[in-house]
């Protein structure tokens, strides 16, 4: 036990968390998007297993890593694609199409994978390529920091300037001004001639590029190769991230980054020889956990609220 307290408190943790992190910011940074235009998306995991075997198959058959990365892109693009078609041109129900496409990306991943390898489990037999890790310089040879923030995959750099991005995007372009607008009064955003499905399409289309991102780095930075169901509820605790965040992108990444924590450790926990179905527990109890948190919160405001309109009377 005593091993344990002093690897959570040791540089090699604080680096791990820095790098489990990397998925759940790109998600939760496409599912900021989604939340300021007012679109409830879950089918995120299933972008992210699109992308992450996308990624793998055309690596593997360009032998180039940019054309993996477009058909990555594209695979993932293709999911949020029909959950936009589904959701805001045909008016189905965002919760039944979302667990639609997470079914599908569950089931035909691995369909996809036996068909092109003959395995059902892996995509080791593949020659697929990786992100390479990057040293920056200065930060490198800096004591302890160097050892924290520097030598990471090339995607998890990218992760966090996604949320100087997103920040942008949202609060200092027109683009941003009008997801804000659809997602806070739709009535009033319409009225002054802006196409609400063309805008909600855009933010969904651009979160599944950040999502397409994060599923890649599983297979092809944090792993090297695509395994079945490789995301574990990444999709669903990033949208917990965005809703711990309210909606904002620097505190949404915080939260991200403390689901990042409760992974690192749970992988820490099989290290030092504890079961692993105690540690594979800990992502989920943190986002109960964050969920009682949010909900307390809320609470708290309705109350408020209620006392301030109940004194104005």
């Amino acid at each position: 036990m005593n091993e344990l307290v002093n690897y959570i408190f040791s540089v090699g943790f604080a680096n791990s968390i820095v790098r489990m992190s990397t998925p759940l910011i790109f998600v939760s940074m496409a599912a900021v998007l989604g939340a300021k235009a007012n679109i409830l998306c879950i089918a995120y995991e299933g972008m992210m297993l699109f992308a992450a075997l996308g990624g793998v198959i055309g690596s593997a058959v360009f032998q180039n890593l940019f054309a993996g990365m477009l058909c990555g892109v594209l695979a993932g693009s293709i999911i949020a694609g029909l959950f936009a078609y589904f959701v805001l041109v045909l008016k189905t129900k965002d919760m039944l199409v979302g667990l639609a496409l997470n079914t599908l990306g569950s089931g035909g991943t691995i369909f996809a994978l036996y068909m092109l390898s003959g395995q059902k489990g892996s995509s080791i037999s593949m020659n697929s390529l990786q992100f390479p890790s990057v040293a920056i310089p200065v930060i490198k040879d800096i004591p302890v920091l160097g050892d924290i923030l520097s030598g990471h995959n090339l995607l998890t750099y990218l992760a966090y300037l996604s949320v100087v991005l997103v920040y942008v995007l949202l609060y200092k372009t027109p683009l941003g001004l009008r997801i804000r607008s659809v997602g806070e009064n739709p009535d009033a955003a319409e009225s002054v001639g802006t196409d609400i499905v063309k805008v909600k399409v855009i933010a969904l289309m651009i979160g599944g590029i950040l999502a397409s991102f994060g599923g890649m780095f599983m297979s092809m930075g944090y792993t090297p190769y695509f395994t079945r169901d490789m995301m574990n509820g990444r999709g669903f605790n990033a949208i917990a991230a965005q809703n711990l965040g309210v909606g904002h992108p620097l505190l949404t990444m915080v939260c991200a980054m403390v689901f990042g924590m409760a992974d690192a450790f749970g992988i820490a926990l099989q290290t030092y020889r504890i079961p692993s179905q105690v540690a594979s527990m800990v992502p989920y109890i943190t986002t109960l956990l964050g969920l009682v948190i949010i909900g307390q919160a809320q609470k708290k405001k309705e109350k408020k609220r209620a006392l301030m309109l109940g004194a104005r009377e």
